[in-house]
């Protein structure tokens, strides 16, 4: 267990493609902050081999749900009422791609796949959670994006577009949600050590030419993101919201 805490002990925290990467590992280190934990993904499988993998079988509950379906994330959310009765924190963290050669050759289906999960699943998820987090006048939102959004990257076209409108969306609702005392912030992280971006850091050639752009001179893991989204998440953020805490090694400072 990590000796750093951040107070979010019996919190309800629905994290959505907690099944894997980014999103799993952010389940494990709530649960070990005893948060009650809801993970959601679109393949049950995949959810039952993650909570196994987690454990803590009192304080997680997995349902499948395809968050860019709005009858998928209502289902959800009253699952998630049901069992736990309200709702803390919000981890928008579901995320994918499809390696376009350009946006300017991709198809509307590419287009529209990759908007839909990326973007309009986040839109889905947070319009149901501040309807149940206004009800109390609490709450945070957390949205996992991409340094993608900010610089153009080959491959990455459409999800970049789909990420810099996940960040304007994150300032759009702080603003709006802030009388409610709901906080609405991002996590732009750069490459990560996942399936999601194996892709490239496990091209040798690749790898190295992405880590002579990093400062630190390293690919991100998992933990380097879950730490920043936890303490967005916590009361220790308690003045933060509209902000995006970048995640890159200094990638996007030189």
């Amino acid at each position: 267990m990590s000796a750093i805490t951040y107070g979010l002990e019996g919190k309800i925290v629905v994290v959505t493609g907690g099944s894997r990467g980014i999103g799993l590992e952010i389940a494990r280190r709530l649960l070990e902050e005893k948060a009650r934990v809801v993970i959601c993904g679109r393949k049950q499988e995949n959810l039952d081999a993650a909570a196994s993998s987690l454990g803590h079988e009192a304080s997680l509950t997995a349902i499948a749900a395809h968050i860019a379906k709005e009858e998928d994330v209502d289902a959800l959310f009253s699952r998630v009422l049901e069992a736990h009765g309200g709702l803390d924190v919000l981890i928008n963290n579901v995320g994918m791609n499809l390696m376009t050669p350009s946006t300017s050759d991709a198809t509307v289906a590419q287009w529209q796949k990759i908007i839909e999960t990326n973007l309009t699943g986040t839109f889905i998820c947070s319009r149901k959670a501040a309807s149940i987090m206004k009800g109390k006048r609490s709450g945070s939102i957390v949205n996992i994006t991409s340094i993608a959004g900010r610089k153009a990257s080959p491959g990455m076209g459409i999800y970049g577009i789909a990420k810099a409108g996940v960040e304007m969306m994150t300032k759009v609702l702080a603003a709006e949600l802030a009388s409610f005392n709901i906080r609405v912030n991002a996590v732009a992280p750069a490459m990560v050590r996942t399936d999601f971006s194996k892709p490239f850091w496990s091209n040798k050639d690749i790898a190295e030419h992405v880590v002579r752009g990093i400062p630190l001179g390293r690919i991100a893991e998992p933990i380097d993101v879950v730490h920043p989204a936890l303490f967005l998440a916590s009361d220790a953020a308690g003045f933060i919201t509209g902000q995006t805490l970048v995640v890159d090694g200094g990638a996007t400072a030189v």
